[in-house]
């Protein structure tokens, strides 16, 4: 089994899904819920004559974080690059599911229930999106982890966690955009569409996916923290990770839905805003964006060291 301590120190960009699962969570306290061992593969896979995989590529279960119930989601992208199909959606779906009924039968018992003893739910993204081999099914999976997302509002906080090799790509950019709270670390990467498939679709010409400098400052966390997208940018680390859930974890809801990017009507209105400004600036590359945003070096953003980032970094204002 994992050593818990040993983890803590550990690169979370390295760590595999069940040892972030582990390691986000207090020592010792983590089970996990439709485990290898309960062998629930992908029918779509089998019946291709591809491999399967006993978790089908990703880590759910509960543990805690001081008194508050945490509910894991984690996905691994060295399976078919943690791609989501009918098993893997519905082990998120179900997992973000079971924490609404908990919440929901916890305080119909124990209605002076404090914040810090509700539960909430982490999902640590590495994906690029659909599964292709499963086609409607993984549509229709993100389609149910939104509904989820959705009915959890006001009653279960949702943190997403970015910081694996993949990144949050595809669909599940868009599900990771719908959480109430994004934790990143600088070598996390968000977005819609991949490096990878814009080049193909839309040439070299257009964006040169083996740039990793152009890669990382269109979608990697320093720009999604200056740009908004990212509630806050922690080091490599799971114990850094870890801590940062640690202190959002007993926030009341109300906190988190200040925290959302999008759901209100403010929200849209500062998104417009942003789409105005993009008009106007016609920006050729991010380092742009971050002049705009008040960065007298901006183009040195990107390599200066974490903790100098993070105390001279002006974020976009709208």
């Amino acid at each position: 089994m994992t050593n818990w301590q040993n983890l803590q120190p550990r690169s979370f960009l390295e760590a595999s899904a069940r040892d972030r699962a582990i390691g986000l969570v207090d020592e010792g306290s983590f089970t996990e819920l439709a485990g290898p061992f309960d062998r629930v593969t992908s029918p779509h896979l089998e019946l291709l004559g591809d491999a399967v995989a006993f978790d089908d590529g990703i880590v759910t279960g509960i543990g805690r974080i001081g008194k508050t119930p945490v509910f894991v989601i984690s996905q691994e992208g060295k399976f078919i690059g943690g791609s989501v199909g009918e098993i893997g959606g519905a082990k998120m779906v179900n997992t973000i599911k079971t924490a609404i009924d908990f919440h929901d039968d916890l305080v119909a018992k124990y209605p002076d229930l404090t914040d810090e003893e509700k539960p909430v739910v982490v999902i640590s993204f590495e994906t690029g999106g659909v599964r292709l081999h499963e086609a409607n099914a993984g549509l229709l999976a993100h389609a149910e982890v939104m509904d989820q997302l959705q009915k959890a509002r006001g009653k279960v906080p949702v943190i997403a966690v970015i910081g694996s090799k993949v990144g949050g790509f595809g669909g599940m950019g868009f599900v990771a955009a719908a959480t109430d709270a994004i934790i990143m670390s600088e070598f996390g990467r968000l977005g819609l569409t991949g490096p990878e498939v814009i080049e193909q679709e839309m040439g070299k010409e257009e964006f040169d996916a083996s740039d990793r400098a152009l890669v990382y400052r269109t979608t990697g966390g320093r720009h999604k923290y200056i740009m908004g997208d990212a509630n806050f940018l922690v080091q490599d680390t799971v114990e850094a990770f870890r801590k940062q859930v640690a202190e959002l974890a007993p926030l009341p809801v109300a906190d988190f839905e200040a925290m959302r990017r999008i759901g209100s009507p403010e929200k849209v209105e500062n998104q417009l805003r942003l789409v105005a400004l993009a008009a106007e600036m016609q920006p050729k590359d991010a380092v742009d964006v971050w002049a705009k945003a008040g960065n007298e070096n901006a183009a040195g953003l990107l390599d200066v060291p974490f903790a100098e980032f993070m105390s001279t970094v002006k974020r976009l204002s709208v």
